[in-house]
């Protein structure tokens, strides 16, 4: 089965006991024709995505579906110009296949929030970029999700060849899945403002809100890169600190959207007072803005800096600076054992600005993760590749998982019905 159809699974199993497998009755939904047409779409997507350029013949001894199936999937999928035909494969003997591959020319535009910027992009469906502009933000957001439209059109008018699927964003705070209304964001302040239909009205395209944290870990995912890891978690280090869960292959949101703070929990009640309202929260710790913080009480002379100009800093040997990454980079490490207690993970991921000085600050996440551990061995601990571009492309994996004929099932049956803008 495809990444994405595991991840958007509509029952669940817990493990095989004396080799009978239990099933928990309340997440059961009984199979249909339909559901099991959508799950074979997806895995003949899935492995077209994978192994492309691939032919009809491939496609069925790697599904171990039927032929005629296959080439029924792959018709629907042409027509929906999701996979196109190329070239044909030559062979020394017998038909020469037409082999397949996804349809560069099918865009998807992408937004990635943060509460000082929003970097917009536009990606084909093999999660290359075509654009990418940087667009401030303010206070108000009328006013910035005005700027980011205007970008996105700016980018839409420069390929008029594409044909545009949909619109993925990606928020520093918590969506609830069923309304896709930002419910807490405690370093952007935009909790009642519904951008989803702003945008969708202005530019005549699905719009699909994610977590930050849930949009790299999906990332890492579509990409393949945690194949076979069951149980995994991705904490995001920005202007504060997120989390997403992978547990027995599935994406955890919880029925609220919140799974996953852990930046919010309080390790010091007498720490400084966190966006959240309350004082001692991880992230006021483990953040980028907390190492900004450090710095600023070593060198309270010195002219304020970003994150970025506080790494070259460190790089350049700033003692300062060294102290204040250093610091941040402890906090970080003792924090993960609110992750290892809680749900003792294969791996954890580390995605944001610290890791692109992680030869130097990394052994020190590492020693503290292995100093706080309750019992055994630590989690492997990584770091994610894309830096800032894993945002962007888990936002537009979103708008590809949500396409899934999942979304007609389950409890997003009531979301799936209700009409929405079409692809241009």
């Amino acid at each position: 089965m495809s990444k994405l159809a595991r991840m958007n699974s509509p029952s669940r199993s817990v493990p095989t006991t004396r080799g009978i497998k239990r099933i928990d009755l309340a997440y059961v939904q009984l199979a249909s024709s339909e559901s099991a047409r959508d799950i074979n779409r997806d895995v003949v997507l899935e492995i077209i995505r994978s192994q492309q350029p691939v032919s009809r013949a491939d496609l069925a001894r790697a599904s171990g579906l039927q032929p005629s199936t296959v080439s029924s999937i792959v018709e629907q999928l042409i027509n929906e110009k999701w996979v196109k035909e190329g070239a044909i494969e030559r062979r020394p003997r017998g038909r020469h296949p037409t082999l397949l591959a996804l349809n560069d020319g099918l865009v998807i535009l992408t937004a990635d929030i943060r509460p000082k910027q929003a970097i917009i992009a536009l990606l084909d469906l093999n999660g290359r970029f075509l654009a990418r502009e940087v667009v401030p933000l303010v206070s108000d957001p009328e006013s910035t999700i005005s700027k980011i439209i205007f970008c996105m059109k700016t980018m839409r008018a420069a390929h008029p060849n594409r044909s545009f699927d949909g619109i993925g964003i990606s928020m520093p705070g918590r969506i609830d899945s069923e309304s896709q209304r930002l419910i807490l964001a405690p370093n952007l302040k935009w909790v009642n403002y519904d951008i989803k239909s702003v945008i969708e009205k202005e530019m005549r395209l699905q719009v699909e809100l994610t977590n930050a944290a849930n949009a790299a870990l999906l990332a890492e995912l579509w990409s393949g890169r945690l194949d076979g890891i069951r149980d995994a978690v991705l904490i995001t280090v920005s202007e504060g600190v997120g989390g997403a869960i992978l547990a027995n292959g599935q994406i955890v949101t919880s029925r609220s959207g919140l799974a996953g703070e852990f930046g919010h929990s309080p390790i010091d009640p007498s720490g400084p007072l966190c966006g959240c309202g309350q004082h001692g929260c991880w992230e006021v710790f483990a953040s980028s803005n907390a190492a900004l913080r450090y710095y600023a009480e070593i060198r309270p002379d010195h002219a304020p800096v970003n994150i970025h100009e506080l790494l070259r800093l460190a790089e350049e040997e700033d003692p300062a600076a060294i102290a204040a990454l250093t610091r941040q980079a402890a906090c970080l490490g003792r924090g993960l054992r609110l992750v290892t207690a809680a749900l003792s993970p294969e791996v954890i991921l580390i995605a944001g600005d610290i890791t692109s000085s992680w030869a130097r600050f990394g052994p020190t996440i590492q020693a503290e993760l292995e100093a706080t551990m309750l019992a055994g061995s630590a989690p492997k601990l990584e770091i994610t590749n894309d830096g800032e571009f894993a945002r962007l492309r888990g936002a537009a994996a979103v708008v590809l998982q949500r396409h899934s004929g999942y979304q007609r099932s389950g409890a997003k049956a009531k979301r799936a019905k209700t009409p929405h803008p079409t692809r241009t």
